[in-house]
């Protein structure tokens, strides 16, 4: 087989640039589906999937328990609209499937999270590396590419000409981009006449430096509504579990609500005030009455040591410190006025974010190529002929869950399709 690849001129010759998720996974689709095309992985470091193997906690989270593509992409502050008919052709229970076939079965944990069964990233990097050596994609690692250039052809086509950094040059008819957010990918993308969205951080917690948190880290809430109110921005609400940190706030109602406020959180340098109820199912006023109905059933309680509503009790205790209700004092001793403060409190919390903490599982940035600029059909560029994109490079960004690998998977089986027949 490999004879006939040398020989048949008229095969395609497709350079991948970058070896991750979305690059190994648009490799092994074209190679697959034409086994006569020259297909080759250029990976500037000397190791590829780095991120598969460090996402998920080293678990690799690699999809979610999601079927519905309208559902779907709403887990997505940025490509939402692009992925939907995208999601139609390739998606969660075909990644599933995807995986399965080359003998990787995926479970689903009740927040909807998938991992494969064996608990470790190696398995998904295992199956990558072997069905991309079983399809006969080559392989280049430590190949740092300076410069692509693009080199009008005898019959009035044209290809590309890698230059990479050891000195050598290759040539080929296709390429892909598919360098998440690192910078090369950008440049060579803006070479080629795209525009470049600005990359910001996407997921990421809040630093909230507030003594009602400062000596309770690991308390965390189930559900809490939180709302971020910026100066000359939308209002944005996430409902679910939060953390309290060392450093302040974290959990999914958290980053999921750094993805969607990514470019206003950066514009405001991270500076907004968190609006929080921590039993979102309550409005104040019905707080209020339960603390008053308490009041009156338990009047000799030491109010600090005997939560009134369903709230942790270390948490409860600080919130009634913040109040300024004095620490002996009983439940018929507290005054309607501090009710009032602490059903305020527990429902319409005021708290200051003051800068962004890390999100050590995964690192997610917003920007990229434009989408404008690119076809999601085929994923090919629509400034330039056989450049196409796929995963991070692009201006799309998932919340945590497993759904900026979707991104990945999706892009590059389509972008893959393309490029091994057309």
């Amino acid at each position: 087989m490999q004879q006939t690849v040398s020989h048949n001129l008229n095969s395609p010759k497709i350079a991948i640039i970058g070896g991750g998720a979305a690059g190994y996974f648009a490799a092994i689709t074209a190679a697959e589906n034409n086994p006569e095309a020259s297909v080759t992985l250029f990976e500037g470091t000397q190791r590829t999937l780095t991120k598969v193997k460090i996402s998920g906690g080293g678990r690799c989270n690699v999809t979610h328990h999601c079927f519905e593509p309208d559902k779907l992409v709403g887990n997505y502050p940025r490509g939402h609209r692009e992925l939907r008919g995208p999601f139609s052709r390739f998606q969660p229970r075909d990644t599933i499937a995807w995986f399965a076939a080359r003998g990787v079965t995926l479970k689903a944990e009740p927040d909807g999270r998938m991992f494969p069964t064996s608990n470790s990233s190696s398995t998904i990097i295992e199956c990558l590396q072997n069905a991309a050596l079983a399809a006969g994609v080559k392989t280049e690692l430590g190949s740092v590419i300076k410069l692509v250039t693009k080199v009008d052809s005898l019959d009035g086509g044209f290809h590309f000409q890698l230059s990479l950094s050891n000195g050598t040059s290759r040539t080929a008819n296709k390429m892909l981009l598919a360098t998440g957010s690192a910078p090369i990918g950008h440049r060579i993308a803006s070479l080629l006449g795209h525009t470049i969205v600005d990359t910001v951080p996407s997921l990421f917690t809040f630093k909230i430096v507030d003594s009602r948190l400062s000596d309770i880290p690991g308390i965390s809430f189930t559900n809490a509504r939180i709302r971020l109110n910026f100066s000359d921005s939308p209002k944005l609400e996430q409902i679910g579990p939060v953390l309290i940190t060392h450093w302040g706030l974290s959990g999914p109602a958290v980053l999921k609500l750094s993805a969607w406020g990514a470019r206003a959180l950066h514009d405001c340098q991270y500076k907004a005030e968190a609006q929080i109820n921590w039993m979102p199912s309550k409005n104040t006023a019905m707080v209020l009455d339960e603390l008053l109905h308490y009041k009156t059933s338990n009047p000799s309680r030491i109010l600090i040591s005997s939560p009134a509503v369903d709230l942790p009790k270390r948490f409860w205790a600080s919130l009634v410190n913040f109040c300024e209700i004095a620490p002996g004092v009983e439940w018929a001793q507290v005054t309607h006025k501090s009710l009032q403060k602490l059903a305020r409190e527990i429902t319409d919390g005021r708290f200051q974010v003051d800068g962004k903490g890390e999100f050590k599982e995964e690192f997610v940035t917003c920007g990229g190529v434009a989408l404008k600029e690119v076809d999601f059909k085929t994923m090919q560029s629509r400034l330039c002929q056989n450049l196409y994109f796929a995963g991070e490079i692009l201006d799309i960004d998932g919340v945590t869950g497993g759904f900026n690998f979707q991104n990945a998977w999706t892009t590059a089986w389509i972008a893959g399709h393309h490029m091994a027949h057309h």
